[in-house]
């Protein structure tokens, strides 16, 4: 319990960012969206303003909005892990909430604006489809038959 408030404390938890967790992904140039956003914390559930930024796949935050290749992420969330990104006033009480859905948390949100909120939940919902995995064609299969379904219906039988 210890470790885990010193992590929260100093910000070295699950979320911080590392070599792994980056994946390469070069975050300080040209992001998909970037902006600020207060978000509720981790451990310790107070709300903070954070600069995030969306890129391959990731939405990184920042303590600070001048980002280079220099930044340290305070977190970073692989978007394929989320299930859904949806508004969250009624579930806050409070103005252009929007929240994070993973199998594990939810993430709570406040943009500064209904339109920037509705620009995040787009920007990261276009990146949730992109990077999910997806069942491919191959993957289907013809319960009568039990094979591919493409195999199936091409006649290759």
């Amino acid at each position: 319990m210890a470790a885990s408030l010193w992590r929260a404390v100093m910000g070295t938890g699950a979320s911080s960012a590392d070599a792994d967790t980056t994946g390469g992904v070069e975050f300080w140039r040209s992001p998909e969206r970037s902006g600020c956003l207060t978000k509720q914390g981790e451990y310790i559930k107070t709300w903070r303003r954070r600069w995030f930024v969306l890129k391959q796949g990731r939405l990184f935050w920042f303590k600070d909005s001048v980002v280079t290749r220099a930044s340290v992420p305070r977190g970073v969330i692989p978007v394929a892990t989320c299930l859904t990104v949806k508004g969250a006033e009624d579930t806050l009480n409070r103005q252009f909430a929007f929240e994070l859905s993973t199998p594990t948390e939810t993430m709570y949100f406040i943009a500064d604006s209904e339109k920037e909120k509705e620009e995040w939940i787009n920007s990261i919902g276009r990146s949730i489809v992109q990077h999910s995995c997806s069942v491919t064609d191959a993957e289907v299969v013809d319960y009568d038959s039990g094979r591919p379904a493409a195999s199936v219906a091409a006649g290759d039988e």
